[in-house]
């Protein structure tokens, strides 16, 4: 079944776990569509797994429109959310409903998500009243790191707490269908989560959250510059692919492939007569 913002708005009142993963292309798109997944997020985070930047500040409108088209056309059942990128909303109302609107019309998302608390509801409002929908992203914000001083845990004082609450609270009544709360403590998330009635995804804010997102790559073990504390190996994707690598090399070197039975066939009498 497609999923779709109402579908979201469903689960919460069933009580039903959304999952959520991050994709940037069309092949792993395909894969995890057909796995059942109810939302692929094409985040940022492409900077850093993807394109080899050290954090998502310097990822493009152009970048997102790329990979979230890619994404689009692999997959047919999840919700599709595109990240706005740094500067592509910060700036005014109106860059951010224009931008937003690229990423539908250029990118195919079906939503889009932008960081940020009270300080982005004028445009979380804005974009949608033009009729797209917005997943909102508190807590640890990545594209306000050099702010932040680094990534660090947010929420933790009593002032702290009642900031992101407040946060929570405001950009659902500004119409936000979702909102993504990184490394935030399980117990606030589990109040955030109790207070709103649009569904909560966690990144890092414990099980009580409505649904998880995770990195794609960092859930395989494929991106090892770092590990954060939230993620989850599920399977060590990246030590299959590297051995699958090295036997490619080895059998290139040894003659082993191509094999016989991955070669194409010519009548020897046509290249007899060749001069």
């Amino acid at each position: 079944m497609k999923n779709t913002v109402v579908t979201f708005k469903e689960a919460k009142k069933k009580g039903e776990k959304l999952s959520m993963l991050t994709c940037y292309d069309y092949s792993t798109a395909k894969l995890v569509d057909e796995a059942g997944i109810n939302s692929i997020l094409v985040g940022d985070s492409l900077g850093n797994v993807m394109l080899g930047y050290e954090n998502t500040l310097y990822v493009t409108m152009e970048d997102m429109i790329h990979h979230s088209a890619a994404v689009a056309r692999g997959a047919k059942n999840a919700l599709i959310v595109t990240d706005m990128p740094f500067m592509s909303y910060q700036t005014s109302v109106y860059d951010a409903v224009v931008n937003a609107g690229r990423l539908v019309k250029e990118g195919h998302a079906e939503a889009v998500k932008l960081e940020g608390g009270l300080e982005v509801c004028d445009k979380i409002k804005a974009i949608v009243q033009a009729s797209i929908p917005v997943c909102a992203h508190i807590g640890l914000t990545p594209q306000s790191i050099n702010a932040f001083g680094g990534f660090k845990v947010q929420g933790k004082g009593e002032a702290a707490a009642q900031k992101l609450l407040d946060e929570a609270r405001a950009v659902e009544e500004a119409g936000a269908f979702a909102v993504v709360m990184e490394c935030v403590p399980a117990a606030l998330a589990k109040k955030i989560t109790q207070t709103l009635s649009i569904p909560t995804i966690g990144i890092g804010a414990g099980k009580y959250c409505d649904g998880q997102v995770l990195v794609n790559q960092d859930m395989l073990a494929m991106f090892t510059d770092f590990k954060p504390k939230f993620v989850k190996h599920y399977a060590n994707i990246g030590e299959i692919m590297k051995e699958a690598y090295r036997n490619y090399h080895k059998e290139i070197n040894e003659g082993v492939f191509p094999a016989e039975e991955h070669t194409y066939k010519i009548d020897e009498s046509i290249i007899e007569k060749l001069y």
